[in-house]
């Protein structure tokens, strides 16, 4: 199953509701690893290191810092991009699906 990273003001009840309906889903919170507070970059680079996929709803600068990356030939094993707006529980929904169907290294780069 593939491993997640939820980015600093990713919206924790989307974390829970995840955690509650996949209890042996692997995600962790940058917040729980040490890099709350840590700019884009170092994130991704901390997932790429880690194997995980970063989930964020940033979509203006964190996408270009993972483009970025894949353009420099760094490792980038995706980002899954959920809209601020979209109901927790869709968002719940649509990432259990998401998580259930993907497999590893799917989404590298």
């Amino acid at each position: 199953m593939l491993r997640f990273v939820s980015d600093e003001d990713f919206n924790n009840h989307i974390v829970r509701g995840l955690i509650r309906r996949l209890p042996s889903l692997d995600i962790v919170r940058v917040q729980d690893i040490g890099l709350r507070t840590r700019r884009d970059p170092e994130v991704l680079e901390r997932a790429a290191k880690d194997g995980r996929l970063l989930l964020t709803h940033d979509a203006d600068t964190m996408i270009e810092f993972a483009k970025a990356r894949v353009v420099a030939g760094k490792a980038m094993p995706g980002i899954v991009e959920i809209a601020q707006d979209l109901p927790i529980g869709k968002a719940i929904e649509e990432l259990v699906f998401f998580a259930s169907c993907s497999h590893d290294g799917e989404w590298e780069g």
